[in-house]
Formats: C-alpha cells, structure tokens, sequence
C-alpha cells in the first residue's frame, strides 16, 4: 500500500470540478463541488448525531437507504441548516439539478452544505451554473473540488492510497473540509472517498464504521458537534477486483487502506483546527480495553485547559490526569505515567499537504511516573512543545489496550474568527 497523488479523482471512473457559483456575499474562492462517477456505486455513509440536522443530511440519509449512488454535489458558504420545509426543497434542488445535468436520478446523487447555519440557500445559482460544473468535470478537477468545500479551513484536505486486492489495482481517494464546530461522533464534518474497488454497500458500510471509530471519531477541535457532519463513499467496481461480500482477506486489504487515508484526514483535520498552532495527539497504552483507551485520549485532547497549555509550551501534565479523571472512565492513576514527545522540524499535518509519519529526530521527557511527579528539564520540555506536531504519551497498567486521538490547541486566533463568524 502507498500514498499517491489524486484525491477523489485518483480511483479509476470518477472525475470532479469546482467553481465560484456565488452562495455567499464576497467570497472569492469555489464554492460548489461535483463528483461524478461513469458508474453506478456501491455506497454508504454515516452522518452527525447532533439532533438538529441538515437538510442536506436528511437528503442524503434518505438517498443513501439503497447503498446505491453515483455523484456528489456540494456546497460552502450557507450549512442549510434550521432552514424549514423551503430549505427541504432547495437541497432537493440541488440534487435534481446535479441529478438533470448528468443524465442519473436524483435519488442517486449524495448532497451536502457547509457554512452559516438558519440562513436560506440560494439554490438558484447553482442550478444556473449547474452546466459549467458538469463541463469542468476531469481527472484533474480534483484540486478545484477540494477548495470548493473549504469555510475557515487554511488548506485544503485530500489524500488517496493504492493497494492491491485479489491480484487488481484499488485505490481510495478522499477530500474533506473541517476546522470549527468538531467534536466528531459518527459524522465527520464533510468528508467525501471514492474508490474502484468491488465491494458490496453492506461490506463498504462495515469497513467504513469500523474505521472513523478509531479515527474520525477520535478528533476534537472545540468540543461542537455539527449540525451538518456527513462521510460518504461511493465504490463503483471498476477496478476489476471479485467483488468482497464478506469478511476475508481481500475485506481486510481493503480496510487496511480505508483505514489509513481516514487516520490522515482525521489528522488533517484536528491539524488545521480553526486558529491552531499545533496538532495535538494522544496515545494511551495499557487500558483494560480499547474503547475506554480511545474516551481517555479524546477527553485529554478534548480539555480547553490541556489545548491551551499547548498554546503555552507549558509541561503542564496536571491537566492532562485532571481531563482523564472527569472522563469517566476506569483507569489507576496511581500507576500512571505521562511522557511528551516530538520530532524535530516537524510539518503540521493539516496545515501543508504532508502525509505520513514525522521523520525528524524525536526527543521525548517523562514527566509523570507511575502516579509520581518527575523533576525534569522544563526548558527541554518547552522545546518539545514548541514542535508543530506534539505527543501525549499516556501509559497505563490496567490492561493492553491502546487508543489514539487528535486535536489542537487553542489560540486567540480561535476566539477572533469565532468571534464574527456570521458576518
């Protein structure tokens, strides 16, 4: 398995576009997004379990109830969002007029927003520049999809893997938007893959959930779950694969990949949280199992006072056994340990387009053990914080599970842009 270039055009058959149709007053950049597949897909997708929802969410739940779909159509700038029974019909609109121009059903076409919610989308440009949307579509419209569903993101999110299945080429594309309003749970933000792989939607839809429990799942920015939190993947079997309608060895080829795009978008993610400095990520080893390990590090990351200690480049490990004790969850202080790491030079994930693992040299410092404070170095503390990419290392003796989460921390910057987001 490798990282390759692409996104969501990188599997064979899809293609995408992007422009600027004109949803939001003085915007400059795209702001609707085509995905298109030569065939119909597989699919499936998981959604925000925030109890106000989408439209567009609605929509999409319901198109999806088949498995089936073929395009994407999405936009930023207004989140469709506490819109009513009018904002009902224009994300219908959108999905007719996507539907209209590419010659499917509407029923087949995935729609979702982004932006301000309790404001009325102005369908009606989309609809008209609906035709140039359709016209742009190629392999190389990736890079203006990808821009066209950014809001306060800094850059744009995409990544794509090939592998082998069953002696054929499959690869797996994504891009996604996210910045405020995270604190994922079965959602995540906007997220759209793509893939060739022959899969049946009943398989595509276990792999999918079983990887974003681990990943998507496990990032917060802000502690807001969205009104809008949507992932979907469409699978259209072009890459000539046997199609995997069960657990198997090609089922768990296919996951491995699944899984490590998703592990890099859900850093991209909690990288280029809004106003972040820092991409925060927390390991915790030696729980009694690997759910209660994933809570402890989410409610690390989770902590406001943890996100701006980090801010700080201040060692403060107080904070970090303070969130894990309000988590709820079971675990011995007395026989825990809190290390920080960090590998030198490295790129925030999120904030540039690096995919991967760090590979500077990494300087770590024990500064809690076994439920003792340790006297170390603060000035070599403060050096390893003061890294764009830092590690909370929590270790415990409760058991051999591990879990992983990712966030940021929190800045002004964070309070400014929150701060007028609706004008």
């Amino acid at each position: 398995m490798q990282f390759i270039d692409g996104g969501v055009t990188a599997p064979e058959g899809f293609t995408a576009s992007g422009m600027l149709c004109g949803i939001k007053a003085g915007r400059t950049k795209n702001d609707t997004a085509l995905i298109f597949s030569q065939k119909p897909c597989s699919a499936a997708g998981v959604f925000t379990q925030n109890r106000v929802k989408a439209e567009s969410v609605k929509l999409t739940k319901k198109n999806l109830a088949n498995g089936k779909a073929q395009a994407v159509i999405a936009n930023s700038g207004n989140a469709n969002a506490c819109t009513g029974a009018q904002g009902a019909e224009n994300a219908y609109r959108m999905a007719k007029a996507a539907a209209d121009a590419l010659g499917i059903s509407p029923d087949d076409v995935v729609v979702c927003s982004t932006g301000v919610i309790g404001q009325q989308l102005p369908v009606e440009v989309i609809e008209k520049n609906i035709g140039s949307l359709k016209s742009k579509l190629s392999k190389e419209g990736h890079a203006e999809a990808r821009t066209a569903i950014m809001t306060t993101d800094t850059h744009y999110k995409e990544c794509a893997v090939e592998t082998v299945i069953g002696g054929k080429t499959v690869r797996i594309g994504a891009m996604c938007k996210g910045s405020g309003m995270i604190h994922i749970n079965l959602g995540t933000m906007l997220s759209f893959m793509t893939t060739d792989c022959a899969i049946s939607s009943a398989m595509l839809e276990k792999a999918l959930r079983k990887s974003i429990a681990g990943t998507y799942n496990c990032v917060s920015v802000d502690g807001d779950t969205s009104t809008n939190d949507t992932l979907t993947i469409l699978a259209n079997s072009m890459a000539g694969n046997e199609e995997i309608t069960s657990e198997g060895k090609d089922f768990d080829a296919f996951y491995e990949a699944l899984n490590a795009i998703n592990t890099q978008m859900a850093k991209k993610i909690a990288g280029d949280g809004e106003g972040a400095s820092r991409l925060i990520e927390c390991n915790v080893r030696g729980a009694c199992d690997t759910e209660t390990a994933r809570r402890l590090a989410k409610a690390v990351i989770s902590s406001s006072l943890v996100k701006a200690a980090f801010f700080g480049k201040d060692a403060n490990w107080g904070r970090i056994l303070c969130a894990m004790g309000y988590s709820g969850e079971n675990f011995t202080p007395e026989t825990t340990s809190v290390a920080f790491e960090s590998a030198e030079g490295a790129q925030r994930t999120g904030f540039t387009d690096f995919v991967g693992e760090q590979t500077g040299k990494k300087t770590s410092i024990t500064v809690f053990e076994n439920g003792v404070p340790l006297n170390f170095d603060e000035d070599l503390a403060k050096k390893i914080l003061s890294e764009d990419e830092v590690v909370i290392n929590v270790s415990l003796k409760d058991g051999d599970a591990c879990g992983t989460a990712w966030g940021c921390d929190l800045t002004y910057d964070y309070v400014k842009i929150n701060g007028d987001y609706r004008t």
